[in-house]
């Protein structure tokens, strides 16, 4: 019998029943749930008199539709009508089918792919959904993670499986070592600007190499939640040391005798060496430089020191396409991509929201001041990294230099709450998608890291974090 992948070993362990090469039923071990797309969901179980199969499986917050300001007092003084309806439907259906819930203002609360990883839930081996696209996060864990369309949250509530049709196997080693200023945000800038937004589509991504494995848990959550937007289905990352000594301690980690076992069990899961992948693909880290979008898709991507693309150098079918995106983007094919000038500055999404996010741009704005012309905010992950970064005076430096602090959520990564950009309105944001209206009607985004975005808040215009560094 040849090698299997790590991928292949996760689907055949969950496998409940399927035909090779057809349709197959796998077992979930971990959904999680938010406010926006489960109302349908429990609104079709309660159609068919159904309850939740496991509610010790399942995991919900509220973070889509969350204000960042005034949390404390609670739903009721959410301003938007339609958002208040589905964060107070959310705790009507957890309360009736006993799941457990972070709500808005707990500190444990905050953006799902945050939260699974911080308490613990999230662990090597597992199956992971959740109604959101960006549930490749978890597969940092060497867990298959993915998102799915409301009427497969109905389907997982009701019976703890999914329908699936298995992918394609998929490696990109990235290999070298990355020189200051280069993060896991550029490995994955870079790689979808390769390859393109359909460059993975019908494959599972495993990242390996001594890159991916230098990497802290921060960063493999980062390039693995990118890796939707190269069209693949989900990211992983085998498990090693750096897994297991986030995880360890964690609420709801396994313990003493339980965490021995679990660890036994996780070493295992990591590609054959005669594994065999579809397709390979070697990325050297070292040739990198910082990254930035400069277009309406994750593709359109540049070096910080690049230039954007003139539509005169392509073919009129993809020149048109360039056109229409710097007509929205309003920039000049071939202009330096430091003269876009920045009105806005996120940093957060659950992208680039953790504590490592956090730390590294506050290092680079300490003792400094955002341009005068820039409106520049960071929103924590959760209320704990919240917490964490308050005891580690982070909030100071920030608002010292400009910035607005915030509490957790979403925010600014999509029009779903009040943390919008006006039109026409220029944003460096860390967030992952640079969609045209994605952070608010006629907005124009950048995508960078956050050491990128807040270099930019800095210098009021899109930068080289290396001339800060």
């Amino acid at each position: 019998m040849s090698g299997r992948t790590l991928y292949d070993k996760i689907w055949d362990a969950h496998l409940v029943a399927g035909d090779p090469g057809g349709e197959a039923v796998l077992y979930i071990d971990l959904h999680l749930i938010h406010e926006v797309t489960t109302p349908q969901a429990f609104a079709g179980l309660k159609a068919a008199n159904r309850g939740v199969r496991r509610p010790d499986r399942t995991l919900a917050v509220a973070d889509h539709n969350t204000p960042t300001e005034g949390q404390s007092l609670g739903v009721a003084a959410v301003a938007d009508a339609d958002a208040r309806l589905q964060l107070q439907t959310l705790e009507r259906n957890v309360t009736e089918h006993g799941i457990e819930f972070f709500p808005m203002g707990d500190p444990r609360n905050g953006i799902v792919h945050v939260i699974g990883p911080e308490q613990g839930r999230t662990q090597p081996g597992m199956t992971i959904v959740c109604g959101d696209s960006h549930t490749s996060t978890h597969g940092a864990f060497g867990a298959l993670a993915h998102g799915i369309g409301t009427s497969e949250v109905e389907h997982v509530l009701a019976t703890q499986t999914l329908r699936q049709t298995k992918s394609r196997n998929m490696r990109v080693k990235f290999v070298g070592q990355p020189e200051a200023g280069v993060t896991a945000k550029d490995f994955a800038l870079a790689l979808i600007g390769k390859i393109g937004t359909a460059g993975g589509t019908g494959s599972v991504i495993e990242y390996a190499g001594e890159a991916i494995e230098a990497l802290s848990m921060e960063g493999r959550m980062t390039l693995c939640n990118m890796t939707i937007e190269a069209g693949a289905r989900a990211g992983l990352v085998a498990p090693d040391d750096t897994t297991f000594a986030y995880l360890m301690g964690r609420p709801s980690a396994p313990k003493a005798a339980a965490w021995e076992m679990a660890l036994s069990h996780w070493r295992t899961l990591k590609s054959d060496e005669d594994a065999a992948f579809d397709d390979e693909l070697t990325i050297d880290v070292s040739q990198l430089t910082p990254m930035v979008t400069w277009g309406t898709s994750p593709e359109d991507v540049t070096p910080a020191t690049g230039r954007v693309p003139d539509p005169a150098d392509f073919p009129e079918a993809k020149a048109a396409q360039i056109r229409r995106a710097l007509a929205y983007m309003g920039l000049e094919g071939g202009q330096e991509i430091g003269e876009a000038r920045i009105d806005r500055v996120f940093i957060g999404s659950c992208t680039n929201s953790r504590i490592e996010d956090l730390r590294a741009a506050a290092d680079l704005v300490r003792g400094q001041t955002v341009a005068a012309h820039v409106r520049a905010m960071v929103v924590p992950g959760s209320g704990l990294v919240r917490e964490q970064a308050e005891a580690e005076g982070l909030d100071e430096v920030f608002r010292a230099a400009g910035f607005d602090w915030r509490e957790p959520g979403c925010s600014m990564c999509l029009g779903m709450n009040p943390d919008r950009l006006a039109p026409g309105e220029r944003c460096a944001s860390t967030s992952n998608r640079n969609f045209e209206g994605r952070q608010g009607r006629g907005g124009r985004t950048h995508l960078m890291s956050p050491q990128m975005a807040a270099a930019a808040a800095l210098a009021g215009h899109i930068v080289d974090v290396r001339e800060y560094l």
